[in-house]
């Protein structure tokens, strides 16, 4: 793909596309064509919103839109394998938003998909494209802190959420792992890999889905992760990573930092500034994939399908432990 200006659609109306959708609005090297939703009132709203040309009552007239070069999937987990799996079907491109899927069976069958198909396919998991996290990873692979031992983060929300909310049911992915614990469980991932050992506890709502969950991952190397998630505390939303040499620190809302702190045996503290001064831009990853499109890529070296993978084997782990599945799961 040699032109300069990539072709974007984006699946679903909801508060992220909308985001994602001002963001990519601001970008001179992004046009967003059309957009999709189950009603064409929807779409419409949207397009009229955001001045884009067309709007579509259906996923499958999206996908089929020759003009359009990359789609980003925006629904809830529980449409993403649909409406991912179209899209690559249709010769489309797909950013897919986080959690990938509802568990690692579905996810696979995403990749199997991209991969057969030979298109491109990405995680839209922000916080890998972040300079910030970028630096902090080259900061740790070089050394600066030894060997990795722990590695802290958490994310919770106060709510309350009323029982019929999106967070509390079973057939949408609901509670507090699939929306907010990707985050910590990315993170430690991204530093030390898949963990060799995954244990859990939770409070579960009625509805039998995770309100507060508390994650303990393990690696043959010694390292471990205490991890944290919520949808009834306003937890601090912070991150660390401590090695053997020192450690580095994450200050709330860690998993979009514009800066983070960096802690040495017998030095002065000092801090590692980054970004382009919007903490919530979401350009970043937009910016990777076309990247990625315009070198003929079919996959993220910074959100790696491999990696992907990974994290939904983990959180699948996770469930397990605590005793949440999704109606979804009875399918394998």
């Amino acid at each position: 793909m040699g032109k300069e200006t990539v072709r974007w659609g984006v699946l679903a109306t909801g508060g992220i596309a909308s985001v994602f959708t001002a963001d990519l609005m601001r970008m001179p090297d992004a046009e967003v064509v059309a957009v999709a939703s189950r009603s064409t009132a929807a779409a419409r709203a949207f397009a009229d919103r955001f001045g884009i040309p067309r709007a579509y009552g259906s996923w499958a007239e999206l996908a089929a839109d020759q003009d359009v070069d990359v789609v980003y999937v925006a629904g809830p987990h529980s449409s993403h394998r649909a409406a991912a799996g179209l899209c690559l079907e249709a010769g489309r491109a797909v950013l897919c938003e986080k959690a990938f899927t509802l568990n690692s069976r579905e996810a696979e069958e995403l990749v199997a998909v991209a991969r057969r198909q030979e298109r491109f396919l990405m995680e839209a998991m922000w916080m890998y494209c972040n300079p910030v996290i970028r630096r902090l990873g080259e900061t740790i692979r070089s050394g600066a802190i030894g060997d990795v031992r722990t590695v802290h983060a958490d994310f919770g929300l106060a709510g309350p959420f009323a029982p019929e909310h999106r967070l509390r049911d079973p057939a949408l992915g609901g509670g507090a792992l699939l929306d907010l614990g990707v985050y910590p469980v990315s993170f430690a991932q991204l530093i030390l890999g898949e963990p060799d050992r995954v244990q859990a506890d939770a409070l579960l709502s009625p509805e039998g889905v995770d309100l507060n969950t508390g994650m303990l991952l393990g690696w043959e190397s010694g390292a471990t992760a205490l991890l944290s998630c919520s949808i009834t505390a306003d937890t601090p939303i912070t991150a660390s990573v401590t090695g053997t040499a020192g450690r580095i620190e994450l200050g709330r809302g860690f998993f979009y930092p514009d800066r983070f702190v960096l802690h040495r045996d017998g030095r002065e503290p000092e801090e590692v500034v980054g970004g382009n001064g919007n903490r919530n831009s979401l350009q970043y990853e937009a910016a990777e994939v076309m990247r990625c499109l315009r070198a003929g890529e079919t996959e993220s070296p910074l959100v790696p399908l491999n990696g992907t993978l990974a994290v939904m084997r983990t959180l699948d782990a996770v469930r397990e432990r605590i005793g949440v599945r999704y109606p979804v799961d009875g399918e394998s």
